[in-house]
């Protein structure tokens, strides 16, 4: 039995999808049925992966899943069928899974250097039958010429130090996309002087951060 049923997950879904045109979605119903073999997958990796410290399953929807979609929300009428998509710092696919599952017409590819977290990618990747791509070596190693027209960071280690090496696998023009609680200091090669800021649902700390490359 997973350990939440599909219409539960998209109830818990609902505010951070309340402004998309469903029609962007391939299937709201497939979004949410490939989300609950997700989370399932999710749960048992963490039980001895240690994904996330978030351990109550309607939680790891809201901060993992919700942001995240919140996020493919606001990208999708920036980046036509076939952009290409990286996650910087992808962890345990957020947000860059998510993403894949809201708009599966893009080339993602999720960067994560930790081996353990690489594996899970994978094994997400695999059991959702996605596309999607896995780097599992440091972004600064990819191929100079390696661009993207879009790049998404959330709960990077280092997010000073992400940054610049993000700017530079951007596109020109291309987007910067960040899930943070205080506005980055984005280096200069970014046309945006002042972002587009938008606030989380149900928090008021969290925000998600789009930049114009």
């Amino acid at each position: 039995m997973p350990p939440l049923p599909a219409a539960r997950i998209a109830d818990l879904l609902q505010p951070y999808l309340s402004g998309s045109d469903t029609t962007q979605i391939t299937d709201i119903n497939r979004l949410t049925s490939q989300l609950e073999v997700f989370l399932d997958l999710f749960i048992r990796w963490n039980a001895r992966t240690n994904l996330t410290s978030i351990r109550e399953p309607e939680a790891m929807v809201t901060r993992h899943f919700g942001e995240s979609l919140f996020a493919a929300q606001a990208l999708s009428p920036l980046l036509k069928s076939g952009a290409t998509l990286l996650d910087f710092g992808s962890g345990a696919g957020f947000p860059g899974l998510p993403i894949q599952l809201y708009r599966p017409d893009l080339q993602v590819t999720l960067a994560e250097s930790q081996g353990k977290k690489a594996s899970f990618l994978r094994e997400a990747i695999r059991t959702l039958d996605l596309n999607t791509e896995v780097w599992s070596a440091r972004v600064e190693a990819m191929p100079s010429e390696k661009k993207f027209d879009c790049v998404t960071l959330r709960a990077v280690d280092n997010m000073e130090a992400a940054l610049p090496a993000a700017i530079n696998r951007a596109s020109s023009p291309g987007w910067i996309a960040i899930l943070a609680s205080s506005e980055p200091t984005i280096p200069q090669r970014s046309k945006s002087q002042a972002p587009e800021k938008l606030a989380l649902p149900g928090s008021d700390h969290t925000y998600l951060y789009l930049y114009a490359t």
